[in-house]
């Protein structure tokens, strides 16, 4: 599907971007992606590895600003949506500039994507959308309905929408694996709560599961993909296991647990053999065949979170994952 299409990846120097790129070149060879982000110095950065690719293009704007994404949507095929305000204490300290980057965001991507004839659209989502606690959770759970019931504003034959969700990226910046190894010679690491429990996916994971949803997607879909938990005591010897720990407390709107798939969602959520699909309510696209295709409805009450998760990966897994990327690791 993506052969030889223009793509355009809003957020596209992020940790996401840093890995969509390079996979979707190489396994899909399309004829333009375009990079769109408000970040200059990473655009500079990111031009390095892939400037000199007449495919590779970069437009400086943001997802605020309604006519620069028109501009920058002319002639796009498919729009992959990761531009995100993410930080859980920024989003809680800024709640205005969160909403509109997240949601009035949300709103004028789909808005362009109608409007400039963009065939499909497939929007990240986080496991922190799930019965939300946190200002950023539900700014991207309206960001999720917004691109749920965008299928219906746009109207038969026109731009789809679909939805992906995942948790914590393994070694992306900002992430608990890259803190962990910048505390490592200090023989001590911060442990919110030795309770804790984390979903744990490679980039290279999410990227798959986009390629997916793209594929598969009629629209209104919301993909989850199957992977491991880690407690985040087990993530802390990974990293240094001679580390001494201090127990500090959750941060502002921080789950104990992530959750990717609620109890309330259970009605309308079937599982294939290496992901989970909520298909919406509305208009009863949740008994539609075309969507469910072959999945397997979910049990009544069913959630998915990560302390009920029955894949766990092991703390020597980690290190050996650790071990291959580790000049990835904190950079992507």
């Amino acid at each position: 599907m993506l052969t030889g299409s223009k793509i355009l990846l809003t957020g596209g120097t992020g940790s996401f971007g840093s890995q969509f790129v390079p996979m979707t070149l190489a396994h899909y060879k399309p004829s333009r992606i375009i990079i769109y982000s408000r970040d200059e110095m990473k655009q500079w950065e990111m031009a390095k590895l892939y400037g000199h690719l007449p495919e590779v293009r970069f437009f400086i704007g943001d997802v605020r600003d309604r006519e620069r994404l028109y501009r920058a949507m002319d002639g796009i095929d498919y729009v992959v949506h990761a531009a995100a305000t993410k930080i859980v204490p920024t989003a809680e300290y800024n709640p205005f500039e969160c909403i509109k980057t997240n949601v009035n965001g949300a709103m004028n991507i789909i808005d362009a994507c109608i409007d400039k004839g963009v065939k499909r659209c497939v929007a990240l989502s986080t496991d922190k959308a799930s019965s939300p606690i946190n200002l950023y959770g539900a700014s991207k759970l309206a960001s999720d309905k917004l691109f749920v019931a965008g299928n219906s504003y746009s109207g038969a034959d026109k731009c789809r929408f679909s939805v992906v969700r995942y948790g914590n990226v393994m070694g992306s910046r900002g992430s608990v694996i890259p803190l962990f190894q910048s505390l490592k010679a200090k023989g001590r690491l911060p442990i919110t709560d030795p309770r804790m429990t984390r979903f744990m996916i490679t980039l290279e994971q999410g990227v798959e599961l986009v390629w997916h949803a793209m594929e598969d997607m009629v629209g209104g879909e919301i993909y989850v993909r199957k992977i491991p938990s880690m407690n985040i005591l087990d993530i802390a010897r990974a990293v240094a296991p001679e580390a001494a720990h201090d127990i500090v407390g959750t941060r502002p709107g921080e789950k104990m647990h992530e959750q990717m798939i609620g109890p309330e969602d259970s009605d309308h959520t079937f599982e294939y053999d290496d992901h989970f699909k909520i298909i919406p309510a509305i208009h009863n696209w949740s008994r539609d065949p075309v969507r469910i295709k072959n999945g397997r409805k979910v049990a009544e009450g069913f959630h998915y979170a990560s302390d009920n998760n029955p894949d766990w990966m092991s703390v020597e897994a980690l290190q050996k994952w650790i071990a291959k990327n580790a000049e990835k690791i904190g950079t992507y």
